[in-house]
């Protein structure tokens, strides 16, 4: 039970920087859509989804509040969505490296170090799953700073149009495919990366 509070207290902290950072970022490039609907805060109240929160505490599985973005204010409007987007994922990876310093020095079981543990463990699987390129994950709006002029009204179309068929790839992976092939494919992968992300973190620190 103590063990599911140090990552549920870890999980609130990565998903309220996570948002935070999406926030300070737009209102960095011009954007304070996020600033003034009081989401430029380290306030976990101003950042928790009511169904997100709930998910969080019944199945230990929740998210945040999306941050309000209005491109038009930015002066380059797709490098700054793809940075604002990145900020929120980028801050998950400087979190690890973080906890990782007293998860390593730290004798195991002091609750500090069980905390950096958690810490450590989730924020690297959230930036590897945020990462991806599907809407809408913070990845997909990331990688549009790389689509090519021409295909932007494509790619577009694709951020406004792909959510359901994420959603149904994502449950597919975790009940279809799990069943059948005895394994998800989607999380499997992301924990294979986050796994060796970890260990490299852990041989720098």
């Amino acid at each position: 039970m103590f063990l599911t509070l140090y990552y549920l207290g870890a999980l609130i902290l990565i998903l309220t920087v996570h948002e935070f950072s999406h926030a300070w970022m737009a209102n960095r490039l011009g954007d304070p859509t996020a600033h003034r609907e009081g989401r430029l805060t380290l306030n976990p109240l101003a950042h928790m989804d009511f169904l997100g929160t709930l998910m969080l505490f019944l199945v230990g599985i929740g998210w945040g509040k999306p941050v309000p973005v209005n491109p038009r204010n930015f002066e380059h409007p797709h490098r700054d969505e793809a940075l604002t987007a990145f900020a929120g994922p980028l801050a998950n990876l400087i979190l690890a490296f973080l906890a990782a310093i007293p998860f390593s020095y730290l004798p195991e079981g002091n609750p500090v170090q069980i905390f950096g543990g958690a810490v450590l463990d989730l924020s690297l699987l959230l930036f590897i799953f945020n990462m991806l390129p599907f809407p809408p994950l913070d990845g997909s709006k990331f990688v549009r700073i790389f689509i090519p002029h021409r295909h932007q009204e494509k790619y577009e179309t694709f951020l406004r149009k792909g959510m359901p068929y994420f959603i149904a790839l994502m449950v597919a992976d975790l009940y279809l495919f799990d069943r059948i092939f005895g394994q998800s494919f989607v999380w499997t992968a992301v924990s294979t990366v986050t796994f060796w992300l970890k260990a490299a973190i852990l041989l720098i620190v």
